[in-house]
């Protein structure tokens, strides 16, 4: 197996996407840019973009209200977002009713990476964007990253960098165009529209903007906090060909990477056929009773509001705060707003496992309240272990175990990553992917073992992955190359 790819007769540069992708992909150095000259980039971006983030009281935000008779927390002008209450009964859950704040944002926003070819390689423009949520500052973000109130310019701002390039493609028809919902846990009916759009010709290329290839970006994902989550989510929508590579430059030596490989071969035997899938999940959301309904915050019963936050009565699971935010790099230069920030480092895992040398992920058809269509295919770990501590033991996720006790040997991918940084204050999961031997019924109601095709197969379409399970996607299909970011088995597991 080599780490680069070179453009040939069999594979020119009109050659199908999939294929282009997968080139990238083995590219794990640029062409604009050696890998090794990244961190200067990056840290210089850094220095230019900055967020300076200040706790302040929810009745001192700038330009927000709190609604007199809901208690909901409102923007003056009716725009971005509201929080909100939002009660919620599941009859057949673990827990079977429970209250909480939500954000309420109606929006459509865009997500778009730009690609474009250099000597033969898809490389995407990528960009150092500060959050105010962020632990670390600056992150590897799309190339566009905005609500329709910052697009429509709403706040105020100046115009959003390249976005006329996805609101009006021209004769490029996008790689990616699909719309993906986001926490369905802390936002009611959210979605955002991922695209990848291809450019010929010249860009130019603004201050704190790079061109990456997907193997740069890959090498990336296994540095804490490095790339975002909407960068992630885009990532993870594109298609891959590996199975093409694999045929041409010989199965890898390494036995998980090839279950791996041939996990990606469309004609691969797959433990379910992805139409059982689906049937799968459409049974999932029909049983499923889930009633959502949105309230006033004021009628909240295990919820409290001081003048710095809100808080649950047990001071478990999360709180809304206020942030004064100054930025350097921004369209807006100061802002105020409400985030949600969560208690404890959360674990999102993949446990995959060979069957008959293909790789299979275990997934979960989980419930949400925020979900537009009640389930979605969610990791097989995907929790705060720290909220447990208040639930009943059986509300304790179900292979949280397997996950606190895999043996390191057997860890194929982990590194920290951070939630989206324009809602969630310090919100960072460890990401993993554990390689098992755990069998499962196939008829098990919650749980099936699907393939690395059908995963992407369904990344095609809307609300089929949440959106830690596409991030997760984008970690594995960085193991497709050898070298990073694979951890050695003395890597020490901790979640």
């Amino acid at each position: 197996m080599t780490e680069s790819f070179t453009p040939t007769e069999s594979h020119p540069r009109g050659s199908a996407t999939p294929l282009r992708v997968a080139a990238s992909a083995q590219a794990r150095e640029g062409v604009r840019t050696p890998h090794s000259a990244f961190h200067h980039w990056y840290a210089e971006a850094a220095a230019r973009t900055f967020t300076q983030v200040e706790r302040v009281p929810l009745d001192e935000l700038t330009g927000w209200e709190t609604d007199p008779d809901t208690g909901n927390l409102r923007h003056h002008t009716g725009g971005f977002f509201t929080v909100e209450g939002l009660e919620v009964r599941m009859p057949a859950g673990p827990v079977p009713a429970w209250s909480q704040p939500i954000i309420n944002q109606p929006e459509v926003g865009v997500l778009g990476i730009l690609v474009k070819e250099f000597d033969g390689i898809l490389h995407c423009l990528m960009q150092a964007k500060a959050e105010p949520g962020n632990a670390n500052g600056v992150q590897i973000s799309p190339t566009v990253q905005a609500t329709r109130s910052n697009y429509t310019g709403f706040h105020g701002g100046r115009p959003v960098p390249y976005l006329e390039r996805f609101r009006d493609p021209g004769s490029h028809v996008p790689l990616v165009d699909v719309r993906q919902s986001e926490q369905g846990s802390a936002f009611h009916h959210k979605r955002n529209r991922n695209m990848v759009v291809e450019v010929d010709g010249e860009v130019e290329v603004h201050e704190d903007f790079h061109w990456l290839t997907l193997g740069q970006l890959h090498r990336l994902l296994a540095e804490d906090d490095v790339v975002n989550m909407d960068a992630r989510t885009v990532l993870s929508c594109l298609p891959f060909a590996h199975a093409e590579f694999a045929r041409e430059l010989g199965t890898p030596a390494d036995a998980f990477r090839a279950a791996l490989f041939r996990s990606c071969d469309p004609s691969a035997e797959a433990r379910h056929p992805l139409g059982a899938l689906l049937s799968w999940i459409t049974e999932a959301r029909t049983r499923t009773e889930v009633q959502a309904r949105r309230v006033p915050l004021v009628r909240l019963p295990d919820w409290h509001r001081t003048p710095e936050r809100i808080s649950h009565t047990s001071g478990a699971f999360f709180d809304v705060i206020g942030v004064r935010v100054e930025a350097g790099g921004r369209e807006v230069a100061r802002w105020s707003q409400p985030m949600i920030e969560p208690h404890g480092t959360g674990v999102v895992a993949f446990l995959t496992r060979s069957i008959d040398g293909v790789l299979h992920v275990l997934m979960n058809a989980r419930v949400e309240a925020g979900y537009m269509d009640v389930v979605e295919l969610a990791p097989t770990v995907q929790c705060t272990p720290a909220s447990y501590e208040h639930l009943p033991r059986s509300a304790r996720p179900r292979y949280l175990d397997a996950v606190e006790g895999a043996d390191p040997a057997r860890v194929r991918f982990r590194s920290i990553l951070s939630e989206e940084g324009g809602r969630f204050h310090h919100a960072r999961n460890r990401y993993l992917i554990i390689d098992t031997d755990l069998d499962v019924a196939p008829d098990d109601p919650d749980y099936r073992w699907m393939t690395v095709h059908q995963l992407v197969e369904l990344l095609r379409h809307s609300h089929y992955l949440n959106i830690q399970a596409r991030s997760l996607v984008a970690c594995l299909q960085s193991l497709l190359v050898p070298g990073e970011p694979t951890p050695t088995a003395e890597r020490k597991v901790r979640v």
